[in-house]
């Protein structure tokens, strides 16, 4: 049996699972039967997983055009009865926050779950948020689970929660909570229910002033009675009491560190660990408060619990001291550490580091910067351009506002195409700025998915105010860097049927745009004859560079068992190394004795190689 249907089948079955394929089963668990995300790590693997099992688990599942939309549809299937959860990366709720916000004024009839993967020390993001402030910004439950088996858990009782106060819930994980793996129980299925029914009530659901005023009062009034339910929450709880006089406050990944810790160098610390963390179980923290003379926080990125441990003290005259992120114990940077946590526990216990023996040194590991993949045809583009750029001696003063995806590795040399990224989007969003306030060469570069995510907008304001620009859309053909996920110019949706492709091009004519393009990266010849008439074009000109990702083409042709490899013929080859210093792919290699050489275990065969050769050296391998 596979892992997709044990994951949708058994029960009393123990897996090690990714936490990310356990908030999957706890879905399954908790009746879930819609769910929608656009992808974005740490998230991914929630959506991979559905994608394959929501068909044959009854349930459906969807790749939305973005955040917002996955939002707006989950929270519209749990107003019509049907449990849900909608699931993104941490910025892709900034993306959803509109309509976030109100929902929780709206409330929801069936249990109705929101999953931030947040991402400290920001392995896969441009920045650490800690979205836990939008749960108290939005007045929303919280949970934050620190192993697979209480994600399963928390998936379950959140649904519960959203539907015994009518209010969506929040799930915060992590990098850590989502990558980690750990032994997980499967629990009793219930029935998914697919089809509901939606009841109209203008009052709760038509954000109009009138009504928000008065949802607002309501959900205020709920907010003690969910205090009071994160006191009793089996998510909030214990361990070692009277142990100390010491104590510790943890939550999510870190409580993880802190509980191996403690237990590791039996160290005298009482810990209480909180699953349910908005809101704050007042009660069982001033108790915890009274019973230590010191409590130390350990939690990732902001003062979240700390800032309500330090109120709940100030109100209630507790004399403890509470140590934080003051800068010198913690702070609000970056992902916490076992030896992080345990620098900390030593020296406020006053514990000598020496004082427990330890081979715990182990040698810092060389940087890998992530590089485009072998074949990959966005390689071929910026080669393209770059030709064209320094033959007009243009290169260095071209702006080139870039996106977030795998073409955002354009900023490594020796392309260097990418000076500017903000968010999904911004790219085009930004080269209108650069072109009203410049007279620079703009060349600006979107992807097939987050030109349907976030691009069109802005490339309307762009015909719109008649810039003079170059948009480059980068069209591999999927959602590349996430894993290889639908998007809306996919013959497929979320549940792996057939859907309704979007043409890139069509919607980009029918904006009203004049110049535009469709070209194969692989044709060198083609590409820079079609960034000329760009280059030299007096408008908006947009070009559509299309060809499937290097990834999904090698796949297929291993399958069919065509495979072909390129060498270096050394007889030819005059080490004049254009194909390093200019086309960079990583199966090109100088050897101990100076030959350029192609590693096939890497090559995959694309021959872009040799077009760029001016020597014809590199030759398919016989």
């Amino acid at each position: 049996m596979g892992i997709n249907e044990i994951i949708i089948n058994d029960v009393g079955r123990k897996m090690f699972l990714l936490g990310n394929e356990a908030i999957v089963r706890g879905f399954l668990e908790g009746g879930g039967g819609f769910a929608s995300t656009y992808p974005g790590t740490p998230s991914s693997e929630i959506g991979n997983v559905l994608f394959r099992v929501a068909k044959d688990a009854g349930v459906y599942f969807e790749f939305s055009t973005n955040e917002k939309v996955a939002l707006e549809s989950a929270a519209a299937a749990a107003a019509s009865g049907v449990r849900s959860m909608v699931f993104m990366k941490l910025a892709g709720l900034n993306v959803a926050a509109d309509s976030f916000m109100s929902t929780v004024f709206s409330g929801t009839n069936a249990g109705f779950i929101v999953l931030t993967a947040d991402d400290p020390s920001m392995h896969s993001s441009g920045n650490e948020q800690d979205n836990r402030t939008y749960a108290r910004f939005a007045r929303m439950p919280l949970l934050e689970p620190r192993n697979p088996d209480e994600a399963r858990r928390m998936v379950k009782y959140g649904f519960e929660i959203s539907e015994k106060y009518k209010i969506p819930v929040m799930i915060r994980t992590t990098t850590r909570t989502s990558h980690v793996r750990g032994i997980v129980e499967f629990g009793k299925k219930l029935p998914a229910k697919v089809k509901g029914r939606f009841e109209k009530d203008s009052s709760r659901f038509i954000m109009i002033p009138a009504n928000s005023r008065a949802l607002e009062k309501k959900l205020f009034e709920k907010l003690p009675l969910i205090r009071s339910e994160s006191e009793i929450s089996p998510f909030n709880y214990i361990l070692g009491e009277g142990r100390s006089e010491v104590g510790i406050v943890t939550s999510g990944a870190a409580s993880n560190y802190t509980i191996d810790i403690v237990n590791k160098y039996s160290l005298p610390i009482d810990i209480l660990t909180l699953g349910f963390t908005y809101p704050v179980p007042e009660e069982l923290m001033l108790d915890f408060l009274k019973k230590h003379n010191k409590v130390i926080v350990v939690e990732e990125l902001e003062p979240f619990i700390e800032n309500d441990l330090r109120v709940i003290k100030e109100k209630n005259g507790i004399t403890a001291e509470i140590i934080g992120k003051d800068g010198k114990i913690f702070t609000p940077l970056y992902e916490y550490t076992p030896d992080r946590v345990k620098e900390v526990l030593f020296s406020v216990l006053g514990v000598k580091k020496d004082h427990f023996s330890s081979n715990e040194e182990f040698p810092e590991l060389p940087s890998r910067p992530p590089v485009l993949c072998p074949g990959c045809p966005h390689r071929a583009t910026y080669y393209s351009i770059n030709k064209v750029l320094m033959k007009h001696k243009i290169r260095e003063v071209t702006i080139f506002p870039s996106d977030i995806g795998c073409y955002g590795l354009g900023i490594q040399p020796p392309f260097k195409t990418n000076d500017w990224i903000l968010s999904m989007g911004s790219g085009i969003g930004a080269a209108n700025g650069f072109s009203k306030v410049t007279d620079q060469p703009i060349v600006s570069f979107i992807g097939d998915s987050t030109f349907f995510h976030a691009g069109i907008p802005a490339l309307i304001n762009a015909y719109h105010n008649r810039d003079r620009l170059i948009f480059v859309i980068l069209d591999n053909s999927i959602t590349a860097m996430t894993g290889h996920q639908p998007n809306s110019g996919n013959n497929i949706n979320g549940m792996g049927e057939k859907a309704s492709p979007v043409k890139i091009e069509e919607i980009v004519k029918g904006i009203g745009i004049q110049f535009v393009k469709v070209i194969d990266p692989y044709n060198l010849k083609e590409t820079q004859q079609v960034f000329e008439e760009a280059l030299n074009y007096d408008g908006l000109a947009v070009i559509v560079a299309r060809r499937e990702c290097a990834l999904i083409r090698d796949a297929r042709v291993r399958k069919a068992g065509k495979w072909t490899t390129y060498t270096i013929n050394q007889d030819k080859c005059t080490k004049c190394k254009i194909c390093i210093t200019q086309f960079a792919c990583p199966a090109i290699f100088i050897d101990q004795k100076g030959n350029v050489k192609i590693d096939e275990t890497l090559c995959d065969g694309c021959g872009v190689c040799a077009k760029i050769c001016p020597f014809n050296a590199i030759e398919v391998k016989l």
